[in-house]
């Protein structure tokens, strides 16, 4: 299944989630059996009894940083809408940008930024793509002085999907309870369910925890535009997996318990990093990995999910995991079921 149009479907307005769910672990959970087709409802909490002890989840620990800022252009003043990328150079304090209105901003153009008493200001030094820049942020103090200055300056970036504002329920709900590592623009979704509580009931149980981290780009919302999918370039994103999670998981596979991906960037962390006998090397660089049909998968055997957009490659991923048709399946019996989808939606166990 290498064509976009197979991936696309109706997804009714209503069903796309704008806010959480009251409680992390209370939204929905579809639970799939691979090998018998089998499908349950249950609720998210209910995770814990697919799990025994010694079995491996993997998570995601990026953490989303306030990446959406709004700059004043010198002597028109004119307000402009800046989303920071990726940083390229911390010494240089160099980013790769997205800026709205773009035709406003050229090369030379100084930009300041102003909050609450806070303020910094940065130059335009190159064009990147139609709406991309490189920026350079002109602070002469320390780093991370300057780091706490985006933060507070900046707020949370949402999914365009999601039609409104963030506010402050997005500082702590659009962000895994084990986030750790500044660099996401985005959150790993499927990390969102778990609570304090959840963990520590997997922890009881023996369930092992295994963290990697994967810095979530903008072009996780980015569709595919290509009809042929084996033409579409996935945007770079930085990985590390470090030797005790390589090794937990190595562990977890030669003695035949269940190991499961908590989320797609997991997956495509994880098979990005795969030796020539299957098993897991640390890693510690990029990854513009386009998972799709066909695809055989090395590392994890159970995967949780949330419902995906049409046209998106983590909807692939999933069709990848499962096989297309059963995927399609899913999707029309979870909008029969009134599954919520996208980031603050419900969830879905694949095992």
């Amino acid at each position: 299944m290498k064509k976009l149009s197979k991936y696309i479907y109706d997804l009714p307005q209503e069903l796309v989630a704008q806010y959480p769910s009251n409680f992390r672990d209370q939204s929905k959970l579809l639970v799939y059996h691979k090998k018998t087709k089998k499908i349950e409802h249950k609720i998210f909490s209910d995770l814990i009894n697919y799990f025994d002890e010694d079995d491996v989840l993997i998570r995601n620990d990026t953490k989303v940083f306030a990446a959406e800022l709004i700059a004043e252009k010198e002597k028109t003043g004119a307000k402009i809408q800046v989303t920071l990328l990726r940083e390229l150079n911390k010494e240089q304090k160099l980013w790769d940008i997205l800026v709205d209105p773009a035709r406003k901003i050229r090369i030379g153009n100084k930009l300041y930024f102003n909050k609450d008493d806070v303020s910094l200001e940065a130059e335009v030094i190159d064009n990147t793509t139609s709406r991309g820049r490189t920026l350079r942020f002109l602070f002469a103090g320390e780093y991370e002085e300057y780091r706490k200055k985006i933060e507070i300056l900046g707020r949370v970036p949402l999914p365009n999907y999601i039609k409104r504002e963030s506010d402050d329920v997005d500082k702590e709900r659009y962000q895994t309870i084990y986030a750790k590592h500044p660099g996401a623009v985005a959150a790993p979704t499927a990390g969102l369910h778990f609570s304090k509580q959840l963990l520590k009931r997997l922890e009881i149980k023996g369930v092992k925890i295994a963290d990697m981290t994967l810095h979530i780009s903008q072009g996780t919302f980015r569709p595919v535009d290509v009809e042929d999918l084996s033409k579409h370039k996935m945007d770079s994103e930085e990985v590390t997996i470090s030797q005790e999670t390589a090794d937990m998981v190595n562990d977890a596979k030669s003695n035949k318990k269940r190991v499961c991906s908590i989320g797609t960037t997991v997956m495509r962390g994880l098979e990005s990093s795969v030796s020539t006998s299957g098993t897991l090397n640390a890693y510690q660089g990029w990854t513009n990995k386009f998972i799709y049909p066909p695809y055989t998968f090395s590392i994890a055997d159970s995967l949780v999910t949330n419902f995906h957009r049409p046209k998106s490659t983590i909807l692939m991923m999933v069709a990848a995991f499962i096989g297309y048709e059963e995927t399609m399946n899913l999707y029309e019996i979870a909008k029969k079921e009134r599954y919520r989808f996208n980031s603050y939606g419900d969830a879905m166990l694949i095992i």
